[in-house]
């Protein structure tokens, strides 16, 4: 009985380390859209033509880290990913704040991708293993909501600079900008969550794996060794594709679609586009609440992602073609986009349990990191849209159905997973 208690107090412990882990992910991957202007325009460093540049570097950070960290998971154990991914991108945010050249930018942006890269993978994945068949995705729902707050936090702390700025100047003895204040919170936030590491312990299937010589762990090629396999693996990365459609164009770029939507370009005074990320991101915490508790009711990942993706047509006709508002109107859309695409705990999740355990972290690292660097290939379709169909609009509908379209293929051909036995290697 004692021994049953332990346990579940330290997997309660390992869910809170990961729940604030993301959450520092979270915010530290919005953060830089969020200051991006005012970082690059106190640098003397053109903000039109270095705002991409630089997010390419962070994003391949992130596709690189994906790898070897996914990698390294199934190597070495998924603990040591969780607080090396959490160590690195917390060294980066803090370095980040005292950046003087666009090189050295650059630099840190692509280490802060690499750091970014390992956390939610490494989470999912022992959360998936330590936990009950039929609890596991209360452990991902508790993590991956917590987390999407961490944009809410960065939206506000970069608000509220100026009295952070007074406390840490106290420190550092030289006055620290806005921009500086929420790249010193993100990695400080970091650093104390390695604090909190003691507890935390290595999964029982990763040991037994472990200690098997002869099964080949983390060898990424493996999902290619066959077309049964690649295709599993592709549909995992796919289902995932509609929320970044709806993060990086719907939402990051809601300075386009506004004033085309209301005929009215004094409507981002009232409703700028950093206020729509805000709400999204409070959206999407709300829908991964709810779409872990219609998992467990439903026992079922695929029949949920279905209905969220079926959501996402509906929302975002409405936000394209809809009625004109006012900001109120606008604000409850991003909103329920949010919601919408909240069904990223059960899209990691039902990643992570379609593979054995000598290849799940490799899995559930590559996946959503794969996701990510895949706005930029819908970014670039985006635009390529815009041109031909001489439409902002038109273009965002047919990129936006494309994405929905896959990924309603990738969840049918994924098998149901909800009551998997996770012990076992491919």
């Amino acid at each position: 009985m004692n021994t049953s208690k332990k346990a579940s107090k330290n997997i309660a412990i390992l869910i809170v380390v990961a729940s604030l882990g993301y959450f520092v992910d979270i915010y530290d991957l919005i953060l830089f859209n969020i200051i991006k202007k005012e970082s690059l325009n106190a640098l003397s460093i053109d903000f039109l033509t270095n705002e991409t540049v630089l997010f390419r570097w962070q994003m391949a950070g992130m596709l690189l880290g994906g790898l070897f960290w996914g990698i390294y998971g199934d190597k070495k154990g998924r603990v040591s990913v969780l607080f090396g991914s959490i160590l690195i991108y917390s060294v980066a945010n803090i370095a980040n704040a005292f950046v003087t050249t666009l090189w050295a930018y650059k630099m840190w942006r692509f280490i802060a991708g690499l750091g970014l890269a390992g956390e939610l993978g490494a989470a999912i994945t022992l959360v998936s293993e330590l936990m009950p068949i039929k609890k596991r995705g209360i452990g991902t729902m508790i993590i991956v909501t917590f987390g999407a707050l961490g944009a809410v936090a960065a939206f506000f702390v970069s608000n509220q600079g100026e009295w952070l700025g007074g406390i840490i100047e106290s420190f550092i003895g030289s006055p620290v900008a806005n921009w500086q204040v929420a790249y010193i919170v993100g990695g400080g936030m970091g650093i104390l969550l390695l604090l909190l590491r003691a507890g935390t312990f290595e999964s029982d299937m990763f040991q037994k794996v472990d200690k098997q010589g002869e099964i080949q762990k983390g060898n990424f090629f493996q999902l290619f060794r066959d077309r049964k396999t690649f295709l599993k693996y592709l549909a995992c990365i796919v289902i995932g594709l509609p929320v970044w459609f709806v993060v990086g164009i719907l939402i990051a770029l809601a300075h386009r679609f506004l004033p085309q939507i209301t005929g009215n370009p004094q409507i981002l005074d009232l409703i700028p586009t950093k206020e729509m990320v805000l709400w999204s991101y409070v959206g999407l915490s709300s829908g991964d609440l709810l779409s872990g508790i219609l998992s467990q009711v439903m026992q079922s990942r695929k029949k949920v992602i279905l209905i969220y993706l079926s959501s996402i047509i509906i929302i975002m006709g409405l936000y394209l073609y809809g009625p004109i508002g006012s900001a109120n109107y606008y604000r409850f859309l991003a909103l329920m986009l949010g919601i919408s695409t909240g069904y990223w705990a059960l899209f990691v999740t039902n990643a992570s349990e379609q593979f054995g355990t000598n290849i799940r972290s490799t899995v559930a690292a590559t996946v959503p990191n794969f996701v990510r660097g895949g706005v930029l290939l819908i970014t670039w379709s985006y635009e390529y849209f815009e041109v031909l169909f001489n439409s902002p609009l038109h273009a965002a509908m047919f990129v936006g159905i494309i994405c929905v379209s896959v990924a309603i293929w990738g969840t049918l051909h994924v098998e149901e997973s909800f009551h998997k036995d996770l012990d076992y290697y491919e």
